[in-house]
């Protein structure tokens, strides 16, 4: 950078989200006069350049959708050495007759998602990166200002110990869900408590997972066991904030028994415990996510409860959707900064949010009342309704396409 630096885009934010868009807008713009750059703040670890498997690492559920973009991208091959197929889904209500199972032979497709480490995502996206010219990334690079100008914004980054004054057409920010630029350029969101904490662990059970995700609701809130690499299987447990200091702080084999008593026997005796994290939960919603100049992508867009494992397949299909409506716009000679035309990105994908978003929400918060008055009828309708939803085919066709991340798509 000098001090005349220029760029088309900016992405604030170099994680999943952010490298995904920089790809796939290099794809798509090829012309090297247009300039893409990425800021990522936090320095790389070791890892991230030389990947070993973690027992302790972070993953993430990749939809089938998610795989075809990858796949158009020219990434999956890279991604599928080291993915778990999740070739069956189980849904069940703890203690309850109810429960719906999904099977991918029966939609026609060799499984219905996969789950990744996200050190391995990471590193394979990385990579894709430095060998695609045209992409400047640059790491570490702090921004710490941001100023709309009627061109774009000018934005002072910090890298080396030095500041450089960076000019841009558009600014996407793509930094995470508590990025201090949104909250200095006065982009709120809207926040909806769970009053829940999710704990989040690698789990070996002494019985092989068979490539079945379980989605198992309980009187305490809702978990996700979901089958990962060498059999073993990646634990989202949700549960009030207080119960959830205290299994924290419970040994390794109590915490196991505490599981096996919640979750039951499906994949046998749980064995083995890795690191564990915990997570307030919140439905977070960026009341703007576009202005003259500006997008707002990712978890800086929208955070969602993690159970249901949409919330990074719908930020990548809105990060897809970005870069096809620049490249639209490029080609009919509007601007790629114009709020015409960033609003018509964001009604591209107001369907899909809505649906993804609310899918979620409801699914929650349905599977955690717990009131006295609506107990017993409400945990009748929902055993009902899962009964009904194994057996009834559109309806189940449907939940299907949600979760494989197809929503309203051929």
């Amino acid at each position: 950078m000098d001090s005349s630096t220029h760029y088309n885009v900016v992405i604030i934010g170099g994680g999943m989200v952010g490298a995904s868009l920089a790809l796939s807008l290099r794809q798509s713009v090829p012309n090297p006069d247009f300039r893409i750059a990425v800021f990522e703040a936090v320095p790389l670890r070791p890892v991230q350049l030389d990947y070993q498997p973690s027992y302790d690492g972070r993953s993430s559920a990749l939809s089938w959708g998610t795989r075809e973009i990858y796949d158009a991208m020219g990434i999956w091959p890279s991604l599928a050495e080291r993915v778990e197929p999740i070739r069956h889904i189980h849904v069940s209500d703890r203690g309850h007759f109810g429960m719906t199972r999904l099977n991918a032979a029966d939609y026609e497709v060799p499984a219905l998602g996969y789950v990744v480490d996200n050190q391995w995502l990471g590193k394979v996206l990385l990579e894709q990166i430095q060998k695609t010219e045209g992409i400047e990334f640059l790491c570490p690079a702090e921004v710490r200002h941001l100023q709309p100008t009627p061109e774009g914004a000018t934005l002072e980054v910090n890298r080396d110990g030095k500041t450089y004054p960076v000019s841009a057409t558009l600014i996407v920010l793509a930094d995470g869900g508590r990025s201090s630029l949104a909250r200095d350029m006065g982009l709120e969101q809207s926040v909806s408590h769970y009053h829940q904490t999710a704990i989040i662990t690698s789990i070996t059970p002494d019985q092989h997972h068979g490539q079945v995700a379980y989605e198992r609701f309980t009187d305490e809130g809702p978990m996700a066991l979901l089958p990962l690499p060498e059999g073993r299987c990646a634990l989202v447990w949700t549960m009030p904030d207080d119960l959830a200091r205290e299994r924290l702080e419970l040994t390794d084999d109590d915490f196991l028994n505490e599981l096996q008593e919640r979750f039951g026997y499906r994949v046998g005796r749980f064995r083995k415990v890795g690191q564990r994290f915990s997570y307030p939960l919140a439905l977070k919603l960026a009341t703007e996510q576009v202005r003259p100049g500006l997008v707002v992508l990712g978890n800086a867009a929208h955070s969602l409860h993690p159970v249901a494992g949409q919330g990074f397949n719908l930020a990548l299909r809105d990060a897809i959707a970005l870069s096809e409506t620049i490249t639209s716009a490029l080609k009919s000679g509007a601007g790629i900064g114009e709020l015409a035309t960033l609003q018509t990105y964001l009604a591209r994908q107001k369907q899909d949010q809505f649906q993804t978003i609310h899918f979620s929400d409801y699914v929650v918060k349905l599977f955690s009342e717990q009131s006295v008055l609506s107990g017993k009828w409400l945990q009748g309708a929902r055993n009902v309704g899962l009964v009904a939803l194994d057996l009834c085919g559109p309806l189940k066709g449907w939940f299907a396409r949600q979760a494989m991340g197809l929503g309203g798509r051929p």
